[in-house]
């Protein structure tokens, strides 16, 4: 299994290799943004062998925890919206729930809190190289999708978060259902036994254990469930997705 495995993942590497060096040229064809797109495809197809929904991230022992839980991203979103619940240290709060769902809802963090929750202590593994090692608790995204009923339509689970990361351009980010589902998916409303600081994403942000930083979406104001998120932002699933990097981002 272990030999399969890498084999698996020389082979994602040398495809993106492939893909990085020669994409000026293919994204400038006709024909380009088709083989992109089934390369992408092919790619999660991949994940999926090495990462299947059963899969779970590594845990840890409290004593393994970092000092300092390093914050990505955003550390203080400036838009109107969320600087006036910082103002009131986020009582009027409320998580919205919408999209292909049954009963859409709008949550307290004392509503979330009455859903089934998980504590667990993972990794936090940034694009940029860096990870460390907290201790999360919040509640199942699973709980939450049973809670507002999830219409068969739907596929991936949107992020909209209040912060800007350009004007007029809120983070965004996204999830398949399997993903969403997994027992280590958390929207989570403590860090390290405390409640969220402000620039690790405070009121609530999502926790990935099987997925990059960039995938931890911050200060969520909004799940929404869509069949398809070809019509948010530039269709490509998140905001750095945006910007060319993979949707599915497993570690």
């Amino acid at each position: 299994m272990t030999d399969r495995r890498s084999f698996l993942r020389m082979a994602i590497m040398g495809t993106a290799g492939l893909l990085v060096a020669g994409c000026d040229r293919i994204s400038q064809s006709s024909w380009g943004p088709k083989v992109l797109g089934k390369a992408e495809g092919l790619n999660r197809r991949v994940q999926a062998l090495l990462a299947p929904s059963s899969a779970m991230a590594q845990e840890f022992s409290a004593a393994d925890i970092s000092p300092v839980f390093r914050p990505n991203g955003t550390v203080m979103p400036n838009t109107p919206a969320y600087q006036a619940l910082l103002a009131n240290q986020f009582r009027d709060y409320k998580l919205q729930v919408d999209g292909l769902v049954s009963r859409p809802a709008m949550l307290s963090i004392d509503d979330l809190k009455k859903l089934d929750s998980r504590t667990q202590i993972t990794r936090h593994d940034c694009v940029e190289g860096w990870s460390v090692i907290g201790k999360w608790q919040g509640a199942l995204l699973s709980a939450v999708l049973d809670h507002v009923g999830v219409d068969p339509q739907a596929r991936f689970v949107v992020f909209h978060c209040l912060d800007d990361m350009e004007a007029d351009t809120p983070y965004y980010e996204s999830l398949d259902l399997s993903e969403a589902r997994h027992p280590q998916t958390l929207l989570a409303w403590n860090l390290n036994d405390q409640p969220l600081p402000v620039p690790n994403g405070a009121p609530l942000r999502l926790r990935v254990g099987r997925q990059l930083g960039y995938k931890q979406a911050k200060y969520i104001g909004r799940i929404e469930l869509v069949r398809s998120f070809a019509d948010i932002g530039d269709g490509n699933g998140g905001y750095w997705e945006d910007q060319g990097y993979e949707w599915y981002a497993g570690i």
